[in-house]
């Protein structure tokens, strides 16, 4: 009895000889169809030319580009004619109009007297139309503030777009009640530092909130606790970086302080303990090891730890790395 292929076979089967015919065609465009050699375009004449034997595989080509050149910022902002792309760090991701501070005219023309006023009621207006509601102006609010508080920590812009997605969806889910905006917009900004591999400490967090640290910590677990956010303990080897430049210890001090926060982390010291302070003893043990002149004071200033919480943990960093050591 002969066997027929089901109709569920054929059609994975043509899928899959449709992909591969797909990618053959891909890999034979890349190449050059008589020596085989790497295509590459040349922007100024609009070709595809051969980077082996120089044969021209394709002209006239399109330009998607504009059709005007700038040779600074000022220049490309002032010939350009669309808008910035949307972002969710403005409450209304940037879609609405925004009238500029520049009393200038098209030509850059000062205006009038008359005319800066119009202007001036026209942009008073526009802010009042921007945030229509309640709602809109606590977003604005909001974002505000973790706008301002991730500048004075130094927080990428990946940190902020995560901080504003976070506290949007608190909103959504009307988790503001009771608590102040600048509450949960601190929260959001710490759990996104956290998530993106940045993160900073409370003490660093509360000192540019408007918040203390008791509400803080305690919006913070209500927050993820409610969203259903993964965050990981932060691990003391993502402050390193920042804490060794700011102390101007070298590379090696660093590699080092590195190879003691992995010692103890299988040893079982990490357990319990606050990454920040095991980061600041990692850093002071490994630049003893490294003769680089540090002192617990500094390295207290700088990472915010105490001294006494820096000598205990050194000690026993320096024990687990001694356990681990092969005699």
């Amino acid at each position: 009895m002969a066997h027929t292929m089901s109709d569920t076979s054929i059609r994975t089967y043509t899928s899959e000889r449709r992909d591969e015919t797909e990618e053959e065609t891909a890999d034979e465009e890349l190449k050059c169809p008589e020596c085989g050699g790497q295509l590459v375009h040349d922007d100024e004449r609009a070709e595809t030319v051969c980077g082996d034997c120089g044969l021209v595989v394709e002209e006239e080509g399109i330009d998607p580009g504009p059709e005007w050149r700038a040779f600074d910022a000022a220049e490309k902002d002032q010939k350009s004619r669309v808008g910035a792309p949307t972002t969710t760090m403005m409450h209304d991701k940037g879609l609405s109009t925004n009238i500029g501070w520049q009393d200038k005219d098209a030509y850059g023309k000062s205006l009038s007297p008359r005319q800066r006023e119009k202007m001036q009621r026209l942009r008073t207006w526009n802010e009042r139309f921007r945030t229509r509601n309640s709602k809109e102006r606590n977003l604005k609010q909001a974002l505000g503030e973790i706008d301002r508080m991730a500048s004075a920590l130094g927080l990428p812009e990946n940190v902020r777009e995560t901080a504003s997605v976070i506290y949007r969806r608190a909103l959504n889910e009307d988790l503001l009640p009771g608590r102040s905006i600048e509450g949960v917009a601190t929260a959001a900004l710490y759990a996104a530092a956290r998530q993106a591999g940045t993160p900073r400490s409370l003490d660093e967090i509360a000192a540019v909130s408007r918040v203390d640290k008791m509400e803080l910590t305690r919006t913070y677990r209500y927050i993820i606790r409610q969203l259903g956010l993964e965050v990981q303990p932060a691990d003391p080897v993502s402050y390193l970086p920042r804490f060794t430049s700011e102390l101007d210890l070298s590379e090696e001090a660093e590699r080092r302080a590195r190879e003691l926060l992995e010692s103890g982390k299988r040893q079982g010291v990490h357990s319990g303990k606050s990454p920040v302070g095991l980061a600041a003893a990692a850093i002071y043990a490994a630049a003893l090891l490294t003769n680089e002149k540090v002192t617990q004071s500094e390295v207290s200033d700088v990472t915010d730890v105490s001294e006494v919480t820096i000598r205990n943990r050194y000690k026993e960093l320096l024990e687990a790395a001694d356990a681990v050591s092969p005699a």
